[in-house]
């Protein structure tokens, strides 16, 4: 039973009650740069090119020791996402070897391979289709929404949070992902 009380006054009334829920807000970032990136493993296509073998899930966990760019997008096959993807795809050879790129979305296993097949992109494709990771870290796209917002973070080789990009201009961002990386180095 919800127990309220009511106190007004001319200019306002506030309702007080106890025995509600809170509801997380997983439209806003929940994490930040020096803070742990989440160890969620999640389902990926093509995970061998992590120099990952005999699994079917990656976690940041999977590669400690190895600076990793996570790049979100709302929607494989959709224009700006390839933008941003065939982006990093153009320049992959120009990241450090101990770098690992990594796509991530909603998306199933069957789009993300769909995505990769198309556009020959050279890196894996994460399927956070139970939205497990895009809500730890509170970018998905609405409240009632199934896509995550369009965000990279770049993680250390202890697994932290070194960079976030939240402002992401999809015809630049792959280069401006690179200097930074470079930079670490």
């Amino acid at each position: 039973m919800t127990r309220c009380m009511r106190l007004g006054s001319l200019t306002a009334v506030v309702t007080l009650c106890w025995g509600f829920t809170a509801v997380a807000d997983d439209t806003q970032l929940k994490v930040k740069v020096g803070d742990p990136f989440p160890n969620v493993p999640l389902e990926a296509v093509q995970i061998e090119k992590a120099g990952i073998t005999g699994k079917k899930t990656l976690s940041i966990a999977d590669l400690k020791g190895k600076t990793v760019v996570i790049f979100f997008y709302p929607k494989a096959l959709t224009k700006g996402c390839t933008v941003e993807s065939c982006g990093f795809r153009d320049i992959i050879g120009e990241f450090p070897k101990d770098v690992v790129v990594l796509g991530a979305s909603a998306d199933d296993r069957q789009l993300q391979q769909k995505f990769i097949d198309t556009h020959m992109l050279p890196y894996p494709l994460l399927c956070d289709t139970n939205l497990e990771l895009i809500k730890q870290l509170g970018i998905l796209s609405s409240p009632t929404g199934k896509t995550p917002k369009r965000v990279t973070f770049v993680i250390d080789k202890q697994g932290k949070i070194a960079k976030i990009y939240d402002k992401v201009n999809v015809n630049s961002h792959p280069k401006e992902v690179l200097a930074f990386v470079k930079s670490l180095s």
